[in-house]
């Protein structure tokens, strides 16, 4: 069954047991989808009256529209998908190098593609916090920390996917972003 659509107590049993998916890999986009869900019902209580007349709610409409949980919830999926693909990999000698190299190529690309879209999402809440309902703000920061718990749960599937060096640095330099940030809001 699809990890998206487990209810959550399933989804974390199925995480816990000794089967290879769900793995690190979908923890982080199953977090990230909860992450940006928290923001999400930050932004949507910053739709009052006064919110409207502010030009709050604006921001908080485009935070919602931006924010979508949908592809952090198939990369669950896809990462489940590419890692019983290299697990393949692993076990067929006769397998051609094309077709292993573009299945390695998608098992690093998700969880490198996760990571960057917490990045994102990490920004763009960043820039709604000052027109946020200050009695939910939390919520909202409660978001960028979910989201970079997820970036950097990422960055270690990615790390045992073998990026280059060059992929290392520039999602360390992501990673550094994200906890300039979090020290930003902790403040």
């Amino acid at each position: 069954m699809a990890s998206k659509s487990l209810p959550i107590d399933q989804f974390v049993t199925a995480l816990a047991s000794k089967q290879p998916t769900p793995g690190g890999g979908g923890a982080a986009a199953i977090t990230a989808a909860i992450g940006n869900a928290a923001a999400q019902m930050a932004a949507a209580y910053t739709t009052r009256k006064k919110d409207v007349e502010s030009g709050a709610a604006a921001k908080a409409l485009d935070l919602i529209e931006a924010l979508d949980t949908a592809p952090f919830l198939k990369a669950a999926d896809d990462d489940a998908e590419a890692y019983a693909a290299l697990q393949r990999t692993w076990k067929e000698s006769s397998m051609p190098p094309e077709e292993k190299s573009a299945i390695e190529a998608r098992a690093l690309g998700i969880p490198t593609t996760l990571l960057e879209d917490c990045h994102r999402g990490i920004l763009k809440i960043r820039e709604f916090l000052p027109y946020c309902n200050t009695n939910i703000v939390s919520d909202a920061k409660v978001g960028i920390h979910t989201l970079a718990g997820a970036a950097r749960s990422a960055y270690q599937t990615i790390m045992v996917n073998s990026p280059s060096d060059e992929e290392k640095v520039r999602l360390k330099q992501l990673l550094k972003e994200i906890r300039h940030l979090e020290d930003e809001i902790l403040s």
